[in-house]
């Protein structure tokens, strides 16, 4: 049988994936400007690798040519026609994985919208476009001990590249929005063995108030290092639920730290609560991208921005650290993390 390996995302990339958005009800009134939000992200990305982009048909891709030339995007941007629902490629897209002899293949879980929407169809084909496009191989997921294909999303899933991983019991072992009804924890660790060569499974609880997912870890912890882990941590008691979640996931840290060898956390702070219309929004500084060279940080005009900036530029020395704008961008319930995928060279 096959093995496989998952990369770390700061292993260097040939290129990031992203989707140019186009829906509307994703960003009710605000899609505008997101996608000049999307050309400054691409601009950023161009600078140290090719960007891959997805458009839904012609007249997206036109517009995104026109946002990207504005923004001196002219070179290493590559668009291709491929419809979609809705621009989370971490999570619509194949994650890249590597095999034994050190070939990237595509791993394609099963996706279907966050078991939320039922609006998925062509998202779930885009693993399909990505095999077209670049020629790689693509793997479908089986569930252990059978019953179809395993649907899982890349913003659920966080490793060291050395056989670590990290998860929430919130996404996989609650009881709403169930992914893959019947699997329990050692299900889901030897499909992470199977499929993602993972050795150790570390278990946080949930990830952060107001994330539609229901607990992808991508808004919550982060590794910046093997051994090194950047903790989402809400230090004021008066916003009792993250504060409560963050004292959780940093004891279950801790605890993990104890029995597998040493495990430096690294506290990133929250940003205020972001709302709109009522709603309290996933705003997280844990929702950076990694790329060659670089690293690219959700910010939400707060004064914990800078604290952020500061935290993630000590972890990851040798990267610029780039601050992008992300107050109208997490409206669509996702930052930076979540619209990209990236390709290991």
């Amino acid at each position: 049988m096959t093995t496989y390996s998952f990369p770390a995302e700061w292993a260097p990339h040939a290129a990031t994936w992203i989707a140019w958005p186009h829906h509307e009800p994703d960003w009710p009134g605000k899609l505008a400007a997101i996608s000049w939000v999307y050309a400054e992200i691409a601009r950023v990305l161009a600078l140290h690798e090719r960007v891959e982009i997805l458009c839904h048909d012609e007249s997206v891709k036109a517009a995104a040519r026109e946002h990207l030339a504005a923004h001196g995007v002219v070179e290493n941007a590559r668009l291709h026609v491929v419809p979609t629902d809705r621009v989370w490629l971490r999570d619509s897209a194949p994650t890249f994985v590597r095999d034994e002899h050190g070939s990237v293949v595509l791993m394609n879980w099963m996706f279907n919208a966050w078991a939320k929407y039922p609006n998925f169809a062509l998202d779930a084909e885009v693993g399909r476009a990505i095999e077209h496009i670049t020629g790689l191989g693509r793997v479908e997921p089986l569930r252990p001990y059978g019953g179809g294909r395993l649907v899982l999303e890349g913003g659920g899933i966080e490793t060291d590249g050395e056989g670590t991983l990290l998860v929430t019991e919130e996404w996989l072992l609650s009881h709403e929005q169930v992914r893959n009804p019947g699997l329990d924890r050692e299900a889901y660790e030897r499909a992470f063995r199977e499929w993602l060569g993972i050795r150790h499974t570390i278990w946080l609880g949930e990830g952060c108030v107001g994330d539609d997912t229901h607990g992808h870890v991508d808004d919550v912890a982060r590794f910046a290092g093997p051994g090194r882990v950047l903790l989402a941590y809400e230090e004021d008691p008066a916003d009792d639920e993250n504060h409560r979640r963050s004292e959780d996931n940093l004891r279950r840290l801790e605890l993990a730290g104890a029995d597998a060898g040493a495990l430096e956390v690294v506290k990133l702070p929250y940003p205020r609560p972001v709302m709109m219309n009522g709603e309290r929004l996933p705003a997280s500084y844990a929702n950076f991208y990694i790329a060659n060279g670089a690293v690219l940080v959700p910010t939400f005009n707060d004064p914990n921005d800078r604290v952020a900036l500061n935290t993630i530029a000590s972890v990851f020395p040798g990267r610029s650290v780039t601050g992008i704008h992300a107050v109208d961008l997490v409206w669509g319930y996702g930052t930076l993390h979540c619209l990209a995928q990236q390709q290991p060279s």
